[in-house]
């Protein structure tokens, strides 16, 4: 016999979450303050999200909890995302570039219309489902109208196309290149294309977490990303944010911009003290191996 399911828990006013929180033994000194992050905050957002370690599943917050506590993981978190955003935006502008530019030297700018150019016949036909999508989503961007209305057959260039996809369909599109392909891109990051291809992958999912106002702190990475050994061998796991921040070094590095986000992150961390950087899978050293 199936478990019964669970009902829908009911609605409850500020103060009524303010009770139930003191309820499960979170310290709350200033119900005032409390109050004001809530109505601003929705309770789901920031307290089902980051009093994840703070209490027992389903139970009571452990002893000396206190609300201020997890309103500190959460701006740590608006924090992270905000200075993370920037470096992966410049990967993510990187990549369409490079991609961009190979595809088109190489098969000519219309060259992305023949699926004899790609690995695998299925994710092409997936990917260009996804080009409709963006297409139907952006139809009206003039620079979508004047290629629509003015070009012959009204389709939209490679280099044009590949700044209306996204991320992740980037990444699905490099996914589904020849490998030969594949090698020569990645070649110019000085990366493997078994990893650069992992990579990308895994940095549009963090792009989809900072651009959506996600958990980076204490979050599992779905995407996991592919590591050196060196970094494996020490125990060093690649569904934490440690790990894509790696990955992102090796893109970046040599990059003011890059060592200048590593200066600001240190600052962070030691600005929220409440936060556990271990969590994140960050190491005791991190600093030193994120410097380019």
């Amino acid at each position: 016999m199936s478990e019964q399911l669970k009902q829908h828990q009911p609605s409850m006013t500020i103060n009524e979450q303010i009770s139930n929180l003191k309820e499960k033994g979170l310290v709350i000194k200033n119900e005032d303050y409390a109050r004001n992050i809530l109505s601003d905050i929705s309770y789901f957002r920031l307290i089902k999200a980051y009093s994840l370690g703070l209490k027992e599943k389903n139970g009571k917050y452990y002893e000396g909890i206190e609300f201020e506590h997890i309103v500190a993981l959460y701006l740590f978190n608006a924090n992270l995302r905000q200075i993370l955003f920037p470096q992966v935006e410049r990967i993510e502008v990187n990549a369409r570039c490079r991609i961009s530019n190979y595809v088109s030297e190489k098969y000519g700018v219309m060259g992305y219309l023949n699926k004899e150019n790609f690995a695998d016949e299925e994710y092409y036909n997936q990917f260009m489902d996804d080009v409709a999508s963006e297409l139907s989503r952006n139809a009206r961007a003039p620079f979508v109208k004047n290629y629509r209305e003015n070009y012959d057959g009204g389709q939209l260039p490679f280099y044009a196309l590949v700044e209306i996809c996204s991320f992740g369909t980037l990444s699905k599109f490099y996914k589904n290149m020849k490998n030969e392909d594949k090698k020569l891109i990645a070649k110019s990051y000085n990366v493997g294309y078994t990893y650069f291809e992992s990579w990308l992958e895994s940095i549009s999912y963090v792009r989809n977490i900072c651009a959506h106002y996600g958990r980076l702190y204490n979050a599992i990475i779905v995407k996991k990303p592919m590591i050196y050994k060196q970094y494996a061998d020490m125990n060093i796991s690649n569904n934490r944010l440690f790990s894509v921040l790696l990955c992102m070094r090796e893109l970046l590095k040599g990059s003011d911009q890059w060592n200048a986000f590593v200066d600001e992150l240190d600052m962070l961390t030691k600005k929220y003290d409440k936060i556990n950087i271990y969590s994140m899978g960050f190491v005791d050293n991190w600093q030193e191996m994120l410097k380019s």
